[in-house]
């Protein structure tokens, strides 16, 4: 069979180039005549991507290779700067527009025994799809959010072209108890856990809409979920937009294969069979100075085991991820340290999987981030929902009030622009959470329910599992559209 060639435009940041890495590792696996070329777009800020990295994660996988799109400063440069992390990203990603379209003509004219089979680009390059119909190549939305997430963009999408309702006029009722009805929730969707990108009317009109009008041009959505988690909005995504092209739930997708810590495992090895609670909010999760306290006295007061990611907040107004501190006595309550130190452990970055995947862990206090969930799932690990920006908070709204595997801490907490926030959840609160989250399995139903999802999301992978079927008939597709 000819050989075929996919490229692949990611998102910044480890959070979606993670998940398009693995894609791409199964995609090859499955179909020996395919190989992927990843365009990394670069950005003026940290992503957490480096030539390393990228290398690590695609050891032994010799048919992805990668691309260097170089950043270039321009004279508007500053005039496209965001205090949005999100709306910055994209508009850089535009920018390189120009680049990518050379890159792409330069792959097709220098590839001779290898057809080009398509272009898949991540959600936030959706203005790349240009370029696939420019060259005339089909083009696939590899979408790293849920489905309850696509199903309400294309909804505001639906509400705005066809009612001309724009849903960013409800952000005056943003902090009330405003709710609005989404195609695919059962309940009604409270408007304090819409993205804050869609409330603001310039964000969702500039940045925001242009997404969901992109999705009818593509040939197929790749949805990292399955159907067992989100059956009744994927059936809705089909049934209720017409022009909505062919969808894809091939996940969960996860790197089993990374990074290990060798002193947080042996800490683990110690503590006894589902006992430690695991605090980490993401690559970008930080808190203040009175938000730590107050999660540290929680610990303290129920003196639960635990193990608590803590990363230090970027300067205000720079476009980075937190760094660990040197130094955690310097941001914690005094001789906090000292007081939990035969219970907890206090840690900077994390080897999140590695650690969800440990028999001691027995619940996971989280941000929410898509990743982080299915990453949960897989390994049967319940969680307590502290979301704290983009799509997180209506991430937690599902997974606590439409499918009930999920406790509550502040499912309506957000940062703002600057990734601070105003409200500072109480001891009490997290106190109250933790302790939810952390009841005898015996007596707890929640628990009951994520085993079972774990064990139908890893069937869900297997071969003749759902996932693993989908991902075969998006090849089919693929290789059945480039004999067109």
């Amino acid at each position: 069979m000819e050989k075929a060639e996919v490229i692949f435009i990611p998102g910044p940041g480890m959070g979606h180039l993670v998940p398009a890495l693995e894609f791409g590792k199964l995609l090859t696996k499955q179909d020996k005549n395919l190989s992927i070329l990843f365009l990394i777009i670069n950005l003026p800020y940290n992503t957490g991507i480096n030539p390393l990295t990228l290398s690590n994660l695609v050891q032994n996988h010799p048919q992805i290779t990668f691309l260097n799109i170089p950043y270039i400063t321009t004279s508007n440069q500053d005039s496209e700067k965001s205090k949005l992390r999100s709306v910055a990203a994209v508009k850089l990603i535009e920018r390189s527009k120009s680049q990518v379209k050379d890159a792409i003509f330069g792959l097709i004219t220098n590839f001779k025994n290898t057809r080009i089979a398509g272009i898949f680009v991540d959600i936030f390059c959706c203005g790349m799809i240009d370029l696939a119909n420019e060259f005339e190549l089909p083009s696939y939305l590899f979408f790293t959010c849920s489905a309850g997430f696509l199903g309400l963009l294309l909804y505001s999408q639906t509400l705005k072209d066809d009612f001309n309702q724009d849903i960013s006029d409800i952000s005056d009722y943003k902090d009330t108890d405003s709710e609005i009805l989404v195609p695919g929730f059962t309940n009604p969707v409270p408007a304090k856990v819409l993205p804050i990108q869609m409330l603001d009317k310039n964000v969702f009109q500039e940045i925001v809409l242009p997404l969901p009008r992109k999705i009818p041009q593509t040939n197929g959505i790749i949805l990292n979920t399955f159907l067992d988690l989100e059956s009744n909005t994927i059936k809705s995504l089909a049934e209720n937009y017409e022009k909505i092209p062919k969808i894809y739930p091939i996940g969960p997708i996860i790197n089993h294969n990374g990074t290990f810590d060798d002193e947080i495992m042996g800490w683990l090895d110690k503590q006894p069979l589902g006992s430690v609670v695991f605090l980490c909010f993401g690559s970008l999760g930080s808190f203040n100075k009175d938000q730590v306290n107050e999660i540290a006295l929680a610990l303290e007061r129920c003196g639960c085991r635990y193990l608590w990611s803590l990363r230090r907040p970027p300067a205000k107004g720079e476009i980075s991820a937190p760094e660990s501190y040197d130094n955690p006595d310097e941001i914690l309550p005094k001789g906090f340290l000292e007081r939990t130190s035969g219970v907890g452990k206090v840690i900077g970055w994390a080897p999140q999987a590695a650690i969800l995947g440990h028999q001691a862990v027995g619940g996971f206090i989280s941000h929410c981030g898509w990743n982080s969930i299915l990453e949960s799932l897989w390994f049967g690990v319940p969680i307590a929902a502290w979301p704290l920006s983009a799509e997180q908070q209506l991430n937690a709204f599902e997974m606590v009030k439409e499918l009930g595997i999920s406790v509550e801490i502040k499912m309506d907490y957000r940062h703002d622009e600057n990734m601070e926030s105003k409200v500072i959840v109480s001891a009490e609160e997290i106190e109250k959470g933790i302790k939810n989250l952390m009841m005898d399995e015996t007596k707890n139903e929640l628990r009951k329910k994520v085993k079972e999802l774990k064990e139908k999301c890893q069937k869900a992978m297997m071969e003749d599992g759902s996932s693993y079927n989908f991902l075969s008939h998006l090849i089919d597709d693929v290789l059945e559209n480039i004999q067109k």
